[in-house]
């Protein structure tokens, strides 16, 4: 009887152990700041204060080469959040030879690109915006709507999202600001928990790559799987 308890109560904690690493989410700070600055400024002071996010895997949790990975920082105002790509960039520039920087380019994300996605209602986190921008300083915003069927993409939404880029040896730095009017007033509190994910699209097939802080794990590359959206909470 002690036996086939033991047995049981082994049985149990091994299914809880399975249970938890399947529910473990990834998660990371914004940090506030006090005073606004430029999003030209790519070398500002606040950069430091935020954490440094390391994206190394693709969408299926796999490795990626060195040569692929990047890092995200996030930052938060008063008026608008802040983010900076910093990608390793061993292989040529996916990018358009006459970038257009008026206006949003579709189809953007069928070149080399950096990505984030935010969920601001944990309640309704299968809506969510979101912000693309390529090494040559193109970019494109959107307002998604992944329902269990269908992805349903607002192509006029206009965040008026802010963007700076550097090509360096190596390396490709790019930053966005997005004001907070842009998520339909939902403006973060301290303490408060967004959804979202950050990503990078590189290279070209059939080696082209799709890299994601966290992981969708779907069969084929898709970013849009908000069930595996990872968090992001607001620091002050």
């Amino acid at each position: 009887m002690k036996k086939f308890i033991l047995t049981l109560l082994l049985i149990q904690i091994f299914a809880f152990l399975c249970f938890s690493q399947t529910k473990m989410t990834n998660k990371t700070k914004i940090i506030y700041i006090k005073d606004d600055f430029s999003v030209q400024e790519l070398d500002h002071k606040n950069w430091k204060k935020a954490e440094k996010v390391k994206v190394t895997k693709y969408w299926s949790g796999e490795d990626a080469p060195n040569g692929r990975h990047f890092a995200a920082q996030l930052l938060w105002s008063d008026s608008a959040v802040y983010v900076c790509f910093e990608a390793n960039q061993d292989e040529p520039i996916v990018m358009s030879e006459k970038p257009n920087l008026t206006g949003k380019t579709k189809g953007l994300w069928d070149r080399d690109v950096c990505e984030i996605f935010f969920a601001p209602k944990r309640e309704d986190f299968r809506k969510y915006f979101e912000f693309e921008i390529a090494p040559n300083g193109e970019w494109i915003d959107l307002g998604i709507h992944q329902t269990p069927d269908e992805r349903i993409t607002e192509w006029d939404y206009s965040s008026n999202m802010k963007s700076a880029t550097r090509i360096e040896k190596d390396k490709v730095i790019m930053a966005i600001k997005v004001e907070w009017k842009a998520f339909n007033g939902d403006a973060p509190k301290p303490g408060d928990i967004w959804l979202g994910n950050i990503l990078r699209a590189v290279g070209k097939d059939p080696t082209r790559g799709y890299l994601t802080w966290s992981p969708t794990g779907t069969t084929e590359a898709n970013f849009h799987v908000p069930e595996k959206f990872g968090e992001f909470e607001f620091i002050k």
